[in-house]
């Protein structure tokens, strides 16, 4: 059952996130939504008395709240407003390809091996194959610019990751994730701000309010704790499970919801891709690499 609601709900996320934009401009949306979240983990955390964080803490926590989530969950939020929310979300099931070419190229720790190879060749090749059907010719050039912002989110994601998993700060991850979602919710809103593009408060309607709450309670908090209590419970293979069948579920709600195209190249692109990735993903298991814990996180 938490298997299921952690693939469910961090599927059907992204579809959440792009009926939030017909309402409102992305920043503004992904601002309110880190906020509210940041603030259901930070109340838990200093309820319970943990103290503020300290000045070197501050520090890291900083450029972590930049890559994780104002370049990733920000720029993978205003991607979105151009491409389907099922390619977006399988955008950012390709993390663990980028995570694999940063642990080796950058800190020499993993090993490519003949199966890691053809999990990068076919996570590739799926996405490339679903770039050629479903090119710019067919959906003018913002079709291009919201890919690309997903790319470069899903990148940064990957290196704010492992970072993370080297680091040696002493801090529960959990009131870490609380203070960046704050970090970037406060500069995201100041970009809002500052461009000008933005719904006031008291105009956000009833559909964008019910969005966020979705996106805050179903996202971060019971998806969330679901995803861990699937991590304790059950075997690593079964649990990552989940982050396959994510991408399927929001191009299935998607299409269902937002009557989003689901065609065959799609499909047949998206199967090819996550194959690509459950071959990384188990090749970096078989080396028990601290990387092993990126590649079973979520992704935006």
């Amino acid at each position: 059952a938490a298997l299921a609601v952690t693939s469910i709900v961090c599927g059907t996320t992204w579809v959440a996130s792009k009926m939030g934009l017909a309402h409102l401009p992305a920043f503004e949306l992904a601002s309110i939504r880190q906020f509210m979240g940041s603030s259901i983990y930070i109340s838990f955390f200093l309820i319970k008395g943990e103290g503020l964080p300290t000045r070197k803490q501050f520090l890291w926590l900083i450029p972590m709240a930049f890559l994780m989530f104002v370049s990733s969950n920000g720029l993978a939020t205003y991607g979105l407003q151009f491409i389907t929310s099922g390619l977006a979300a399988l955008i950012a099931a390709l993390y663990p390809l980028s995570v694999v070419l940063i642990e080796r190229f950058y800190y020499k720790a993993i090993k490519i091996t003949p199966q890691t190879l053809l999990g990068l060749l076919l996570g590739l090749l799926g996405i490339a194959f679903i770039f050629y059907k479903d090119s710019m010719e067919l959906h003018g050039k913002n079709y291009m610019i919201g890919v690309g912002f997903s790319m470069f989110a899903m990148i940064t994601w990957s290196v704010g990751s492992v970072i993370i998993s080297r680091s040696n700060i002493k801090m529960n991850a959990y009131y870490s994730i609380g203070w960046q979602m704050f970090i970037s919710a406060v500069t995201m809103g100041l970009i809002t701000i500052i461009s000008g593009n933005y719904v006031p408060l008291n105009e956000i309607n009833a559909v964008s309010w019910g969005v966020l709450g979705y996106m805050v309670l179903g996202g971060s908090v019971f998806a969330f704790i679901s995803f861990i209590y699937s991590m304790k419970h059950l075997q690593p293979a079964i649990a990552s499970l989940y982050a396959y069948i994510n991408p399927i579920v929001a191009i299935w709600v998607g299409s269902l919801l937002l009557k989003e195209e689901m065609t065959m190249t799609s499909i047949v692109g998206t199967l090819i891709t996550l194959v690509g990735v459950y071959l990384v993903n188990n090749s970096l298991k078989k080396q028990k690499d601290p990387v092993e814990a990126i590649a079973d996180a979520d992704g935006m």
